[in-house]
């Protein structure tokens, strides 16, 4: 991996994240929330710190107090913050969630005007991109401009100054006007990504055809139903330009797809789950962090699969991401990377 100055940035949402205080009420029962900070992003630069790693987070705040708590929340996780603009007229982003185990975790998000959708080619300028290692980047902020443009200038910037590029699919069905066209962004941007991530429902809705083939239950805006087949979409993301493309599997673990057709199973660390949103984000930041250690895919996903179990068995996202010496830990009484 070239030598570069910093190692991480990350491109896309930060929110407020209220949590149900009443685990396993029904929705509408709700007592009071827990406020956590959020975002795909956000969550994996938060992960990527704990566990040791130097890393920036791209986004937008508004000037409220939202944006205060979540930069002053940053600041103490050591996650640099230089490249965060206060956006005037425009508010910080806000997620409320009900949390019913096993599975069920009822999203509603507030993005009306949202400052993280706010950013721009001028913020991505000032963010200086090419001294980083690795640019992640999250498929929500695709949805809308100026982000959109945004995104794709982060990415030419990033493959023209050989900076890896690693998508996060990240879909959220309730973003997008048409469902189509959330494939068609992240299908635009793949000849420049060298590694893509996503849920097996995420790897379908980039290669949607049909929006009949979504189907959200319980409105769990981060889990919809896709109809579809995998292997085929999988192929067609590859073939579009990805090096890698990781699938990851819940308590299965990840599989790990090779352009010359090549799988390999990494097995995960069953847990009882408590709160499955966040898992995701912890997955790519140990995954992140395994890749900017320069150890192999494999190692790497099972330090994503680890980071995942942790954090399904807590509350919240980032503010329950691990921090390295605990994660070996969990790791070292399961068995090993």
């Amino acid at each position: 991996m070239t030598q570069r100055a910093f190692e991480l940035i990350t491109f896309g949402g930060s929110s407020i994240d209220l949590y149900s205080q009443n685990i396993g009420a029904d929705f509408v029962d709700i007592k009071g929330f827990d406020a956590f900070v959020g975002g795909s992003p956000l969550n994996i630069a938060v992960g990527t710190a704990r566990l040791g790693a130097q890393a920036t987070l791209l986004t937008g705040v508004g000037h409220d107090k939202i944006g205060d708590f979540i930069l002053h929340f940053l600041e103490k996780q050591n996650v640099n913050t230089s490249a965060i603009p206060r956006i005037e007229g425009a508010r910080t982003s806000a997620v409320v969630l009900g949390i019913e185990p096993p599975d069920r975790f009822p999203l509603v998000y507030y993005r009306d005007n949202c400052a993280d959708s706010q950013v721009t080619i001028d913020h991505v300028i000032a963010a200086n991109i090419p001294q980083y290692k690795v640019l992640e980047v999250s498929g929500t902020a695709l949805n809308i401009e100026p982000s959109r443009s945004a995104v794709f200038y982060a990415i030419e910037t990033a493959y023209d100054n050989a900076v890896d590029v690693v998508l996060d699919i990240d879909f959220r069905a309730d973003q997008w006007k048409d469902l189509r066209s959330f494939g068609l962004m992240v299908r635009a941007i793949l000849p420049k990504v060298k590694i893509a991530i996503g849920t097996e429902e995420e790897i379908l809705a980039a290669t949607l055809q049909d929006a009949k083939q979504v189907q959200i239950k319980h409105q769990q805006i981060s889990a919809p139903e896709i109809k579809g087949n995998i292997d085929e979409s999988i192929q067609r993301i590859l073939q579009s330009g990805p090096k890698v493309l990781i699938v990851k599997r819940g308590a299965k673990g990840a599989s790990i797809h090779l352009k010359d057709g090549s799988v390999t199973e990494v097995p995960g660390f069953p847990v009882d789950i408590l709160n499955v949103l966040g898992a995701g984000d912890a997955f790519a930041s140990g995954f992140i962090y395994g890749y900017l250690q320069e150890w192999d895919l494999y190692k790497c996903c099972r330090m994503g699969n680890a980071s995942g179990a942790w954090v399904v068995q807590k509350p919240g996202c980032a503010n329950d991401m691990p921090y390295y010496d605990e994660l070996m830990a969990f790791v070292a009484q399961r068995g090993g990377l």
